[in-house]
């Protein structure tokens, strides 16, 4: 017996020894999430992955969801998208997750595209398909990289949307999205048994990562997008990674591993201005741009425009269509940061609202406004706590030293009265608190009545804000 139990201590100690003396690997992950289309900054990502690829032998490239709507060359072809995704086809993505975005066509050509054009794999775990126009993702996928396995799992948010993604939710007619955060833990305890190494992409938000990162630690590195943030932190033992938006950095992942152990995680964000472009990505990439009927100027902005400028001008134009008293427009639904002073093409205008939206028109008395405000304003979730609704009529809201709001003050309208309101129709289908059966969608686009002011005449932008948010004494 003493024989047996010393031969096993030596056959223990020999293996921890050999552990210990493996050769160290290194795996990097390449990363992006919410590129929204800018293919303009993918010559110089196709640089950094070349230089990846040069250097190391185990590389990884991953993208975290929200691959188009916010760029007119990508969403206003034939087939909206197509340009991205043979990009990142060209640039040789391995997997990514999904993003609210995705949806933004529908269903049905986000099925047509994933089963016809990506040439990478595409993972969510808490995406369930009862209808044949989108096809049942996998939950995750295994890689393999000179020896080493990776377990790549994806989630989707379904915090803003009523259960499902933000968007329309005719976008999600027949799809369910169970808990995301409970659908990564489910499918870290399946796969990490069966890897080396576990990667979780994430397309619920910086605040829901945190959250599960701080309950427990499942995985080896979490990679972020959804609220277009720049992070690179550790919550617990584990990196929370996102690289803003717009493909403006690249997130590099170093894990090092030794006898099929992971021993370090390091993250990091790198600006993209930090590569050059590649020449013959960036010819390709002006053939996109090559659009004569998207460049061509149809107007001018006399002074450049804030989002409020934006959103102002928006909500004029549609107060002005419907005839309609008081108009309200939500600050999400403006899409760029500014508009420069000068010559507008269809191009920019697509940018600017690339969601084909409406407006719809409604009977709302100031209180039944103010419901609508509070409950917006008062919602866990990155779309509250903030002057979310510009308005062509001015009001404060009210809150107490904790930041909830307890009442909306509107100094030019008349308590009781009935008033015709005209608002996009986004917030009119998703916000909280809103008597839908009053109102409808009006006919004309919302790009449409841009595109026709900008014809009109030039146009000076209003960049004042005309609501605030008051600490109530």
């Amino acid at each position: 017996m003493k024989k047996v139990f010393g031969l096993v201590v030596l056959v223990v100690i020999t293996l921890l020894v050999a552990r210990q003396c493996a050769p160290e690997q290194t795996l990097v992950i390449l990363s992006t999430n919410d590129m929204h289309g800018k293919i303009q900054r993918m010559p110089e990502l196709a640089t950094a992955i070349r230089q990846c690829r040069d250097t190391a032998e185990r590389v990884v490239l991953v993208d975290a969801g929200d691959r188009w709507t916010g760029n007119a060359y990508v969403d206003k072809v034939a087939v909206p998208g197509r340009p991205i995704i043979e990009l990142m086809n060209r640039l040789g993505y391995d997997v990514a997750t999904l993003g609210n975005h995705e949806f933004d066509h529908g269903q049905a050509h986000l099925g047509g595209v994933l089963d016809s054009l990506v040439g990478f794999e595409v993972v969510c775990a808490n995406v369930v398909s009862d209808t044949c126009t989108f096809p049942q993702p996998k939950p995750w996928t295994i890689l393999e990289r000179g020896g080493v396995k990776i377990g790549v799992v994806g989630v989707i948010t379904n915090y803003e949307g009523q259960g499902h993604p933000a968007g329309h939710a005719t976008s999600y007619l027949g799809l369910s999205f169970p808990d995301p955060q409970q659908a990564a833990r489910q499918a870290a305890d399946e796969l990490r048994s069966q890897v080396d190494v576990l990667v979780l992409l994430s397309h619920m938000g910086d605040d829901r990562d945190r959250e599960l990162l701080a309950s427990e630690n499942r995985y080896d590195v979490l990679l972020g997008g959804h609220t277009h943030e720049l992070i690179d932190t550790i919550i617990g033992t584990t990196p929370l990674g996102q690289t803003y938006k717009d493909l403006r950095n690249v997130g590099v992942t170093t894990i090092r591993l030794r006898g099929g152990k992971v021993r370090s995680v390091a993250y990091e964000n790198r600006p993209i201005t930090q590569f050059a472009p590649d020449s013959a990505l960036r010819c390709e990439v002006a053939r996109y741009y090559a659009d004569e009927a998207l460049n061509r100027p149809i107007g001018e902005l006399t002074a450049t425009a804030t989002p409020y400028g934006l959103a102002n001008w928006f909500v004029e134009l549609a107060k002005e269509y419907t005839h309609a008293e008081v108009g309200f427009y939500h600050i999400g639904g403006i899409r760029l940061d500014s508009l420069a002073a000068g010559g507008v093409g269809t191009a920019a205008v697509f940018d600017l609202e690339p969601f084909s939206s409406r407006m719809a028109t409604i009977r709302m008395t100031p209180a039944e406004m103010r419901a609508m405000i509070l409950a917006k304003y008062n919602e866990q979730t990155r779309e509250g706590h903030r002057y979310d609704l510009i308005s062509t009529t001015p009001y404060r809201i009210l809150t107490t030293a904790s930041d909830e709001a307890v009442d909306v003050a509107f100094p030019t309208l008349h308590e009781g009265r009935s008033y015709k309101v005209v608002i996009s129709d986004y917030a009119f289908k998703n916000y909280q608190a809103i008597d839908r059966s009053k109102g409808r969608i009006e006919p004309k686009l919302v790009t449409d009545m841009v595109l026709e002011s900008l014809r009109r005449k030039p146009v000076t932008p209003d960049n004042n804000a005309y609501g605030e948010i008051v600490v109530k004494e």
